[in-house]
């Protein structure tokens, strides 16, 4: 099937009490147990609401299995204690969201866990491997600057020394980018984002071949971090409209970008689908869209981020992303706000810099309320629509 109907019809439960035609929700967390060679418990990660998502998105990346997380940062967590113990080190690229740059700042060195952040190249990642290397992260496009890494080059590396590599694809989406058909080992999505797709849900997944999702379910386990068979339903039902989402989303950034690069008001815009953008030819090998996110820094005046954010009207000020509805985020306040301002300096997320989270809206009047708030023609604090 291709990846439309994988998202309709993958993974769905059969309905033998109703006929219904979608995936009943079996709330019990107590299930008899004789006779029985598995008993379901949603801890266990088992059960057959999370077993029906990880199919659906199993089956969009190309993977063989997973398993389903309460959280985005639940799935990363696990899967990197799964594969990681004391006396081992693990490589990350510096630029990442910021929960994970703190997850691993803050915790691995008390775990006795080594670890490097390195520039946005594989030569960089090839430099700071070590014999006790046992895990390569990414994320390709980053958050928030969306930097481009040449997965298939990493993944080369990382199989010739032996090494895992995990990738963040939440950006992408499984409809943008399939990270396991370019080699990488694990693939991890935040589905709080664009695999729930509503602002409503928190989730997170993580998928790759059988032995690895049996490890990371045996630790899982042990970490409790599972998603209850409402949010499964809800979930499920989601991913049916994935593709037309993400479609409609990334045709609408595509265009949104372009407005914004020409606009006289912004420095910069960092998306992979101008040609101006640095990685836009790997872009253009890995990926069949260039996703829906993107961000721009304004030139240096009396126009603040702060401002502009405050003039919109349809776009809405928020600091998730992966929504229908568009909206905008300082990450200095928001997905960066716990790295710390010398890490941001470096790394170019300035005050000026916004990320934009672009929605199915209409496009001309996305750029309609972009124009009003960078030309001022509203007033500051005026209410949404």
């Amino acid at each position: 099937m291709r990846q439309e109907t994988q998202c309709v019809h993958q993974g769905g439960l059969p309905d033998a009490a109703t006929g219904g035609i979608n995936s009943p929700i079996y709330t019990s967390t107590a299930a008899e147990y004789l006779d029985r060679e598995q008993v379901p418990y949603q801890r266990y990660f088992n059960t057959p609401n999370q077993a029906a998502v990880v199919r659906k998105v199993a089956a969009l990346e190309g993977a063989d299995d997973g398993v389903l997380f309460g959280s985005g940062m639940a799935a990363i967590s696990t899967t990197l204690l799964t594969l990681l113990r004391a006396g081992d080190h693990a490589v990350f690229q510096e630029e990442l969201y910021g929960g994970t740059h703190a997850l691993v700042a803050d915790l691995f060195q008390r775990l006795g866990i080594g670890f490097n952040f390195v520039a946005m190249t594989p030569e960089a990642i090839a430099d700071a491997l070590t014999p006790q290397t046992k895990v390569i992260f990414l994320e390709s496009p980053t958050n928030p600057l969306l930097h481009i890494m040449d997965l298939r080059r990493v993944a080369d590396i990382a199989r010739t020394h032996g090494v895992t590599t995990v990738i963040d694809n939440t950006f992408a989406t499984p409809i943008n980018q399939n990270p396991i058909a370019l080699g990488m080992d694990v693939v991890v999505h935040s589905g709080t984002k664009y695999l729930g797709g509503h602002s409503d849900i928190q989730c997170g997944i993580a998928v790759t071949n059988s032995a690895l999702a049996g490890q990371i379910r045996h630790q899982a386990c042990q970490l409790g971090g599972s998603l209850n068979a409402a949010t499964c339903h809800l979930l499920e039902r989601s991913l049916k409209t994935l593709h037309l989402r993400v479609e409609r989303q990334t045709n609408n950034a595509g265009q949104l970008a372009e407005f914004l690069a020409r606009h006289p008001a912004v420095a910069r815009v960092y998306y992979p689908g101008l040609p101006t953008h640095p990685g836009h030819e790997i872009a253009r090998a890995q990926m069949r869209g260039f996703g829906a996110m993107l961000a721009f820094d304004l030139k240096t005046g009396d126009l603040s981020a702060d401002t502009v954010q405050r003039r919109l009207r349809l776009i809405r000020l928020a600091a998730s992303l992966g929504g229908v509805e568009t909206t905008i985020c300082a990450p200095v306040q928001t997905s960066h706000a716990k790295m710390s301002p010398t890490d941001r300096d470096r790394l170019g997320i300035t005050d000026t810099l916004m990320r934009v989270s672009v929605g199915i809206e209409h496009l001309e009047d996305l750029v309609a309320d972009f124009t009003q708030a960078l030309d001022g023609k509203s007033a500051p604090d005026q209410p949404l629509i």
